[in-house]
């Protein structure tokens, strides 16, 4: 068993940044391949990043190359998600997740979820 508890969202104007914590319990928090997904009122689930297990590979969607950077600290069991030049359709309730598969951007292969954190950006 993983328990994940996302922090850090909150309301910010476009332009502006948020750094997203995750924190894990429950099992060695380097044998979890981690993502980051998003989802909007109305929308699917999407996948925004992944990292592997010891940090060294990190994956985006297009929609955040260049914007979000993905990292983790096994030392202290949390990932995080910096986002910067945030927009107003970066909008959305932000999940970690917890995987086996490396770098996967399918919802259905993360076997842990956090409950969310809620990210708004005003324009």
């Amino acid at each position: 068993q993983v328990q994940l508890v996302e922090s850090g969202g909150g309301l910010v104007q476009a332009g502006g940044s948020l750094r997203l914590s995750c924190a894990a319990a429950g099992r060695t928090f380097s044998t979890d391949a981690m993502g980051w997904f998003r989802q909007a009122p109305g929308k699917e689930r999407d996948f925004v990043a992944a990292i592997n297990r010891s940090g060294r590979s990190t994956y985006y969607a297009d929609s955040v190359k260049g914007r979000f950077t993905i990292s983790r600290d096994n030392a202290k069991n949390t990932v995080y998600l910096q986002m910067n030049s945030l927009k107003p359709e970066d909008t959305a309730v932000y999940y970690c997740a917890a995987t086996q598969r490396v770098g996967s951007r399918n919802e259905y292969d993360y076997d842990y979820w956090g409950q969310g954190t809620q990210v708004t950006v005003s324009s």
